[in-house]
């Protein structure tokens, strides 16, 4: 009994039996161990409050705001007007900054119909600011209009007409009309998004906050980083977490950034055309830049630095 006892003793602990030189390993082994899990935890914890912070729009104001600006249109233009949300409203993508088309405008006007898109857009845009007066501004660009509120809130609205065919939005390529699937790639989104256990879409709008930070002359458009990601997370067996996918979106997308990637809504050819064909001095560059933001990531892990990830996003202590 007593050489049981003796036995018990010898395995008291993890440290008996050990060499010094194996002590000071198994001490610094449990050293890190730790540190990571705390770096793991405050990273977590900035990720969570972006993602807070990106999903706290207030989608009743939106829908009361669009309400409004369909019965300003509806008068004026004697016609029907519909609304749909879209872009990153529906895919529940959106990222304060670098939202995207917030609402179609479904018209059913035959002047407006035989209009090309900018005459469309500058209509509208008139009709809607001398209805909200000074409570807003309107501005007007190639594919849509701006709406700028009081409060800060923006809202972007493309004007569409119903076909046999489905729905024509203003073309990204000349003052011309494109049939548009939204619904394709929205289905594809969700797909993927599925594939990666939920964790694709907050992926995608942590990588949109980081786009953000760039000057404006260097961001992807919040269609083409969602159009990367549906292909940088293809068959992606690594771990489930924005975390660790976040990483893995910009180390994949300046590779993937380099060649076109086709538009599954049918709106155009690709969904990059602003970035020129295969190997074109802008895809390089943006290649560069994306890799450059996947560096700075790995390097902040690796010295598990809060405040690297931090500037990252464009966060800074106030």
């Amino acid at each position: 009994m007593a050489g049981g006892g003796g036995g018990g003793g010898g395995r008291g602990g993890p440290f008996v039996g050990r060499s010094p030189g194996q002590l000071v390993r198994q001490v610094r082994q449990t050293e890190d161990e730790t540190a990571v899990k705390e770096f793991e935890t405050e990273l977590s914890g900035i990720v969570g409050d972006l993602l807070a912070s990106a999903n706290s729009r207030d989608v009743a104001k939106v829908q009361e705001r669009l309400d409004a600006v369909k019965a300003a249109l509806t008068g004026p233009l004697e016609t029907s007007v519909d609304t749909l949300f879209g872009g990153s409203v529906a895919k529940r993508t959106y990222v304060d900054g670098l939202s995207d088309v917030d609402s179609l405008l479904i018209l059913d006007d035959s002047s407006l119909e035989g209009a090309s898109p900018s005459e469309a857009i500058k209509k509208v845009a008139g009709i809607i600011q001398k209805d909200l007066g000074g409570a807003a501004s309107t501005t007007t660009g190639k594919l849509a209009v701006t709406v700028r509120y009081r409060d800060g809130m923006e809202l972007q609205l493309l004007p569409a007409f119903r076909t046999k065919d489905g729905l024509r939005v203003p073309s990204w390529s000349g003052d011309g009309w494109s049939s548009i699937a939204p619904q394709e790639f929205q289905s594809a989104l969700s797909a993927r998004n599925e594939e990666c256990g939920g964790k694709l879409v907050p992926t995608i709008k942590l990588a949109k906050a980081v786009v953000a930070t760039l000057p404006e002359s260097q961001r992807l458009s919040g269609y083409h980083v969602e159009s990367l990601a549906i292909e940088a997370f293809r068959n992606y067996q690594g771990p489930m977490t924005t975390g660790a996918m976040l990483p893995v979106f910009f180390d994949r997308a300046r590779d993937l950034v380099k060649a076109p990637i086709r538009d599954r809504t049918g709106q155009s050819v690709h969904v990059d055309e602003y970035l020129g064909g295969v190997g074109s001095a802008q895809r390089e560059a943006m290649s560069h830049i994306l890799s450059r933001i996947g560096k700075r990531m790995r390097n902040a892990s690796a010295h598990k630095s809060k405040d690297q990830w931090r500037a990252i996003f464009g966060l800074t202590d106030e």
